[in-house]
């Protein structure tokens, strides 16, 4: 069964309650720094995310196992969506010294919880190169000043009515498109994008067009079809845009392939929730 965000959330919010209750009786508040699956982590555990990896030793645990097995020493990684860090310093570990991986997030707040997670781990800190910038599809396109990118364990009435994450700045954010990052860093090879941008998928992507047909990386990202639509973008769209560029589908808990039909994802993926899917490309693309 596929749960939705918001009911995620709601059992999050209970155990959440459970250990700030334990930890306030031991006279700690909600801030955590803790060491998880070797990884040195800043968290506060009012955050869902934060809280997951406090708790699970993990976000997404499917997603991370997913990329585990995908990625390899001297792989070149983006992390789209990076906020703190949940995957970029998994990602780090992964590639090795001599692997490579690129963390975008424009929220003001998670990029400098990122750079702080980064720090207390100097080794894959040295890997890792982030940009506190704003993905979109073409040069000068007029960026957001918000984003969703918190998403609170206590109760907040300014939360989001589905999938319950909270508005917060993205004021120091500059904008670019992927290929032009590209181009401009000279990047030579790309192995794997992680993308989880909560309905921006799709400009993200227009951005990449060049990018995608030079070096056909690997994709791993969230599908949710009623946010791009709350975003201002069309899921058909999206969907189209994987296709042309050759890719295919996969469940990333199964591995079993998806169609890349709308009306099929779309019956697949009740309204409010949303799946992790790879993207790969299908053998013929290169001849298509």
């Amino acid at each position: 069964m596929i749960l939705t965000t918001k009911t995620k959330l709601t059992l999050a919010s209970m155990a959440y309650r459970v250990i700030a209750g334990a930890r306030g009786l031991m006279g700690k508040d909600n801030w955590a720094t803790v060491r998880r699956a070797e990884i040195q982590w800043c968290l506060d555990l009012r955050e869902g995310i934060d809280f997951s990896i406090y708790l699970l030793g993990a976000f997404e645990r499917s997603t991370v196992i997913a990329l585990e097995k995908l990625v390899r020493q001297g792989d070149v990684t983006f992390d789209i969506g990076a906020n703190i860090g949940a995957h970029t310093l998994r990602l780090a570990r992964s590639v090795g010294p001599t692997g490579r991986v690129f963390a975008f997030e424009p929220a003001d707040f998670a990029f400098a919880k990122l750079k702080r997670n980064l720090a207390l781990n100097p080794e894959l800190e040295k890997r890792t190169r982030a940009y506190q910038v704003w993905l979109v599809a073409e040069a000068g396109a007029p960026l957001q000043s918000e984003i969703y990118a918190s998403w609170p364990l206590q109760k907040d009435g300014n939360v989001h009515a589905q999938h319950r994450g909270r508005l917060v700045t993205a004021l120091r954010a500059s904008g670019d498109t992927l290929d032009d990052f590209v181009e401009r860093e000279r990047i030579d090879r790309l192995d794997l994008i992680k993308i989880d941008v909560d309905g921006h998928e799709y400009p993200i992507l227009k951005g990449a067009l060049r990018t995608l047909a030079k070096f056909h990386p690997v994709l791993v990202m969230e599908m949710s079809p009623y946010i791009h639509q709350q975003q201002g973008h069309n899921f058909g769209d999206f969907i189209a845009l994987l296709r042309q560029t050759g890719y295919t589908l996969l469940d990333v808990n199964t591995w079993k392939p998806l169609s890349l039909g709308v009306d099929e994802l779309e019956s697949r993926i009740p309204d409010g929730a949303s799946i992790n899917v790879i993207a790969l490309v299908s053998p013929t693309a290169d001849s298509a």
